[in-house]
Parts: structure tokens; sequence; C-alpha cells
């Protein structure tokens, strides 16, 4: 083992699509030796008593970094987890999905949005995790795994997750080296997620960003049919449509894996034992 072992904590409260992985992505294999990892949860619930207290045994644990998953990270639960993080000094990237923006911005005197984040904080805004379609009469468990497989597909086969690999990593390996970490504060845009995936096929890219496109477009579609639309007879074709969507965006990124595929250049960044990400695309090829 490392003579210093690197503490990470993941903080989920609530669920979005991405959740369930950001423990596994900095230790694919479960064979580094610098890195200690530690997830804590407070299930589906978002209220402010349930996050204080998974957020209280978060802290507890006295991580070098933590990693804090929720959707819309402006509401009262994701914000007191955020400020319990920032008051017991561990530095924490909160990472949501499109609605979430709300909580690092604010208008200023001229009516501009300007980013609004205290040191020690930092964001990654996933736009293409979109809000599922939590009508009763609609979804129940199956319906829901269904539709989180469907954006994780899509998260991983269209470059999300290679770019939700590269900013964790930049940071651990500042904090390892004792320097002070400049923290993310970006949205993953199509084309960022596009350039982490290093497709070489434009096909191959152009389906991955149709995928992207889509699945940002499907939390319009639900969004109206949970909140906006109360009458039944529309709102239950609504979120059925925003999965339909959904499905199709993870055929699409599914396309582009393959594609990928039959050239032999799927770029794979796979951990070292020391924490260091190597690069290969030929499948027989060694990591380097």
């Amino acid at each position: 083992m490392a003579d210093t072992v690197f503490k990470l904590a993941v903080l989920k409260l609530g669920y979005i699509g991405a959740a369930p992985l950001l423990d596994l992505l900095p230790d694919e294999r479960a064979d580094r030796e610098d890195l200690e990892t530690r997830a804590f949860t407070s299930g589906a619930k978002l209220d402010p008593e349930s996050c204080a207290a998974v957020a209280a045994d978060c802290a507890a644990y006295g991580a070098d970094l933590v990693l804090l998953v929720s959707p819309n990270a402006a509401l009262p639960g994701p914000t007191q987890a955020r400020k319990a993080l920032l008051d017991a000094g561990q530095p924490t990237i909160a990472i949501g999905d499109g609605p979430s923006k709300k909580a690092f911005y604010k208008k200023n005197e001229e009516g501009k949005q300007v980013m609004n984040v205290p040191d020690g904080v930092g964001f990654v805004i996933l736009p293409a995790d979109p809000m599922i379609g939590a009508r009763r009469e609609f979804l129940d468990p199956s319906e829901m795994a269904l539709f989180n497989a469907d954006v994780i597909k899509i998260l991983a086969a269209s470059g999300v997750m290679n770019a939700m690999q590269i900013e964790p990593d930049r940071v651990i390996e500042a904090i390892k080296a004792s320097q002070t970490p400049e923290l993310p504060r970006l949205s993953i845009t199509p084309q960022r997620a596009l350039d982490a995936a290093g497709f070489a096929n434009p096909y191959a890219a152009a389906k991955a960003y149709a995928a992207l496109s889509i699945a940002e477009s499907v939390a319009a579609v639900t969004s109206k049919g949970c909140f906006a639309e109360q009458d039944a007879a529309r709102y239950i074709p609504m979120v059925a449509a925003g999965h339909e969507m959904l499905r199709a965006a993870a055929r699409l990124a599914d396309e582009a894996r393959e594609m990928e595929k039959a050239n032999d250049s799927v770029l794979r960044t796979p951990h070292a034992a020391d924490g260091s990400a190597r690069r290969k695309t030929a499948l027989a090829a060694k990591p380097a």
C-alpha cells in the first residue's frame, strides 16, 4: 500500500443517473494503492433532515475530497450539505443535473448571470442527465431502472464519463502533491464530452452528439409532465415520451460505441496502481 492514502468520499443525496458510478470511476479495477473511497447516501430522499444526517456522517469520515452528487443542488437539502462540508474544511465538488446550475449563479446589478461559489466548492453540471418521468401512473421500479440504465449508457458511451474521470483525477493529484487544487466549475456540454471521448470516427462523434442533445431535451418534456401539466390525459403521454426519447438517445450512443469498436479506436483510460491515468486505443495495445 502507498505510504499516504488519499481519502475520497462520495455523498449521494437523492438520485441522478450518474450517481451509482461516481465512487467507482476513480478505481474501476479496485487495485489503486493510493486511494480509499467511502460512499454515503440518503437513498431517494432529498429532504433537509435526511441530507443533514448523511452529510454529518460524511464529514466525520474526514475526507481529503468530497464528491457531492444530487439533483437540483439549489434545494435546501443539498445546499445545507455543501455548507456543512465547507464548515468542516473539506474541499467539495458538487455534481448535479441541469437545474443544479441555479445553485452556483446569481444575477448581478445589471441582471446578468454571474458565478456565485465560495472557495472550497466546485461544481460539475451534467445537462445530459435528465429528470425522470416521476408520475405514479407511469413510473414503477422497473421503469425507473430502465430509464437510469439508458442514462448511464449515454453518459458512458458519449464521453461524459470520460470527462467525469478527468476532473476528480486532476484535483486528487493536486491535493496529493500538497497543492491548492483548482476545483472545477463547469458544465459538461456535448462538445466537452466529445473531446474527452476522443472519437476517431466523425460519424460516431455525430451520433454521440445527437444522443447527448436528445438526452438534454428530455428534461424539458419530463419536467412539464411532472410539474406544469395537471391533466393526466396530457401528462402521462408526456412522461412516457420523455422515456422514449431517452431510449432513442441510448441507441444512438450504443451505435457510436460500436462504430469506434469496428475501427479498433475506442479510447480507454485505465488507472494505474498509483492513480495515474493511462491511455490506449487499439484493443491489443498496453496502456501507456
